[in-house]
């Protein structure tokens, strides 16, 4: 069984005049955040303001200036930063020959696909059941929902045991009851597991209702805090129209 852990409040991720370019285009600026372990943090924006680009700098696809650390405040050392991300969209053809248990065998495992492992199938269901995706092992990954497909990447993000879980607008194209259960799985993710969530969204309703911690985001940070604090801003207004109802 997985094992629970309370989060501690103790372990952190800096990211310290975070900038990226693009040849002579500067896409990220002066990104400077401090986030804990049990917390969600929310990164919103107009289309184009550096958020997914944000997230593919902290994960290392792509070259940025600027330092990002992962420290252990109760004794200070800094440590690798273990991290799991699940991505705006995936590219799967219907007919792929692959089902969730060769996916995640792939990608989680040294064991050739071919050999079955009772086991790793064991371990498999195991981390799967966790966003209530156990039955999904054995079934093809090109005949999957978006909501099913979204579970089980989510699966995968999570069975290292991730400091940080990145998720890059994980619920576009999912009804409303599918985002219910993913924000009400990420908030038992948050409460029980020694991790930090940054979530790219737009769905301001659930960010509010959700994060712990707010960023707008233009370019640079313009305004961060709570979801309170935020949509009361003007920076908010200035990027959305109006101050939201918060």
């Amino acid at each position: 069984m997985r094992k629970i852990i309370k989060s501690c409040g103790l372990h952190c991720i800096k990211i310290h005049d975070l900038g990226v370019s693009f040849d002579d285009k500067e896409v990220l600026k002066d990104i400077n955040l401090h986030i804990h372990c049990g917390t969600i943090t929310a990164l919103i924006g107009r289309n184009g303001a550096g958020k997914s680009t944000l997230i593919r700098a902290i994960i290392g696809e792509i070259p940025h200036t600027g330092e990002i650390s992962f420290r252990n405040t109760e004794d200070g050392k800094i440590r690798d930063l273990k991290m799991g991300y699940v991505p705006q969209s995936i590219n799967i053809e219907k007919n792929t020959p692959l089902d969730v248990y060769d996916l995640i065998t792939s990608f989680k495992y040294k064991s050739p696909v071919v050999f079955r492992s009772k086991k790793i199938e064991e371990e498999i269901k195991e981390a799967l059941t966790e966003f209530d995706a156990a039955d999904l092992i054995h079934e093809s990954i090109g005949t999957l929902s978006g909501g099913q497909l979204q579970r089980v990447l989510l699966s995968m993000a999570v069975m290292d045991e991730p400091n940080l879980l990145l998720l890059d607008e994980p619920v576009s194209g999912i009804d409303k009851n599918g985002m219910d259960l993913f924000y009400e799985k990420i908030s038992k993710l948050r409460d029980h597991h020694d991790l930090a969530v940054i979530l790219v969204s737009h769905d301001l309703d659930y960010v509010l209702k959700y994060a712990d911690n707010v960023v707008l985001m233009d370019k640079t940070v313009l305004s961060e805090g709570s979801a309170t604090k935020v949509y009361n801003s003007p920076e908010f207004k200035e990027v959305f129209g109006e101050i939201y109802n918060a």
